[in-house]
């Protein structure tokens, strides 16, 4: 497989939640706006491509018997890195995105790419690897976020700016922004993207 492929598998033939379905606990508990969404993707992502990274370099001096623990400490170091900067740079996105924060340590996707494939490939596939499967996520979770938001409030903010409002005349469906309306869409988005992928052939 050529290094593009690599990229463009994790945006859509291997997307991670909408293909491999991992890394759904927090793209349903956290995507209740675009911007929780996207903040929570920027994060996975930043800890996704710096781990690949080392874990790739290290890769030669890491026995088959401790790798996981050496998996762990890697991304649990870019975690705290990204935790605390967060907290600094946006509190408000910190409290909203909670929990889900640290738990990226444990997320599906960073520890599946480590073992499925940072473990066994250079580092530039490696980085490649975890900026589209980054991106993949990333875009998922937005969109998720953005379509719960503007029927279950009306409003799409992103990055902090409210994108489009509604207005008071808007009656939102507030299922959507509620555990029921982010299964319900991500159904709807994993139906979407399969058809768009068998169309394509």
């Amino acid at each position: 497989m050529n290094r593009r492929q690599v990229f463009v598998n994790g945006i859509i033939k291997e997307n991670p939640v909408l293909i491999l379905l991992i890394g759904l606990c927090p793209t349903l508990a956290v995507s209740g706006s675009a911007n929780d969404g996207f903040g929570m993707g920027i994060a996975a992502t930043f800890v996704l491509i710096a781990s690949n990274i080392l874990i790739s370099a290290v890769r030669k001096w890491t026995p088959d018997q401790i790798r996981i623990p050496v998996f762990i400490i890697i991304i649990s170091t870019f975690v705290t890195i990204v935790d605390y900067t967060m907290h600094a740079a946006d509190p408000v996105l910190y409290a909203n995105l909670g929990v889900f924060v640290p738990l990226i340590v444990v997320n599906c996707i960073i520890l599946g790419r480590a073992e499925a494939y940072a473990y066994k490939n250079d580092v530039i596939s490696s980085t490649l690897d975890g900026i589209g499967m980054g991106l993949g996520f990333t875009l998922t979770i937005t969109v998720l976020g953005a379509i719960r938001e503007i029927i279950g409030n009306g409003t799409i903010t992103l990055l902090n700016y409210e994108l489009l409002n509604l207005g008071e005349g808007f009656k939102p469906a507030l299922m959507f922004i509620m555990p029921p309306g982010a299964f319900l869409v991500m159904g709807l988005l994993i139906a979407l993207n399969r058809l768009l992928i068998r169309k394509r052939g």
